[in-house]
């Protein structure tokens, strides 16, 4: 009884297909962006929070981005790098924690979307209503669309794993680096067309409403600067619209990668390689590019490491 108890619960997860003699170098590699990017984006949130010169609006929203960055890669990397070392017959995984971690997944999917919505609002704001920032972007309506930004992105998610978690299960096994509601669903021999339905209007309605938002967004914001002859603010807007487009471009590219991958099974190994670039890599390169695009920031952390050294001579 006790063994079937265990069959019905434990999956055999497949994670990465690392060749052996490449196992250590990946381990290693994968560790040093993890570590990196969870190093980065804490040194970021305790920058911003120490020094009230940059608690406004724009990098409390950044404070959001990196908070969900260190959620994001730690709920997969750990498991993966775990993974990573031991034989694929042995990577099992409890289904309680698989569906924990699937839920965390698509949270921090969710909420990436979301918070890079709200930081697209914002730039609207500081550089289409300049006079008007102050009153419309308070500390109150930061605290208001950050709550939007993540409650929103917890009812879909938990209805997206209701959904899901009500299936029978005839299978126990996982082809992914990682637990996601596709992977979840389809260990079921029930009909998943409902799973089907609602997760192809979630990954839609997120997609689309955070395209739209922010092509709208930069249409204005365009239109704004091509009629302004305002040197100063075109290119305060040029630096700080430049790096919120390349962190969404980079996150639009990724998520339309593994989307589509997910419709060709003959690209599973593509798409893992993929997936995990997007849970591990997007968040060393967004801190990367926020740290060294924005002068606020950039100038704090020089100061920083000249006082360091200033402290050792």
């Amino acid at each position: 009884m006790e063994n079937q108890t265990l069959n019905e619960n434990v999956l055999l997860l497949e994670g990465l297909k690392v060749p052996s003699q490449n196992t250590i170098p990946t381990f290693i590699i994968l560790l040093i962006i993890y570590v990196f990017a969870v190093v980065a984006n804490v040194t970021l949130v305790s920058l911003i929070f120490s020094n009230r010169s940059l608690r406004q609006p724009m990098y409390l929203l950044l404070c959001n981005m990196s908070i969900n960055d260190i959620f994001g890669c730690t709920i997969v990397t750990p498991h993966a790098l775990r993974d990573i070392l031991i034989p694929p017959s042995q990577r099992y995984i409890n289904y309680i924690d698989c569906v924990a971690q699937a839920f965390c997944v698509h949270v921090y999917a969710s909420a990436t979307h979301t918070v890079l919505m709200i930081m697209a609002f914002d730039r609207y704001n500081a550089i289409c209503n300049p006079l008007r920032y102050a009153t419309i972007m308070t500390n109150r309506m930061v605290i208001w669309l950050s709550v939007w930004a993540w409650a929103t992105a917890l009812v879909m998610v938990s209805i997206l794993l209701g959904l899901t978690i009500r299936l029978s299960r005839c299978r126990r096994y996982i082809s992914s680096p990682y637990c996601d509601n596709a992977s979840l669903f389809n260990l079921s021999c029930e009909s998943v067309f409902i799973n089907q339905i609602y997760g192809l209007s979630y990954t839609v309605v997120l997609l689309g409403s955070s395209i739209g938002s922010v092509v709208i967004t930069y249409l204005k914001i365009a239109v704004v600067c091509l009629r302004s002859k305002n040197k100063s603010l075109n290119s305060k807007a040029l630096q700080t619209c430049t790096t919120h487009l390349a962190v969404f471009f980079l996150l639009m590219v990724s998520a339309f990668l593994i989307v589509i991958m997910h419709r060709f099974p003959t690209l599973a190994d593509h798409r893992k390689v993929a997936s995990m670039i997007g849970e591990l890599a997007l968040p060393a390169l967004n801190v990367i590019i926020y740290g060294l695009q924005i002068k606020e920031i950039r100038e704090r952390i020089m100061a920083v490491f000249q006082r360091k050294r200033a402290v050792k001579f």
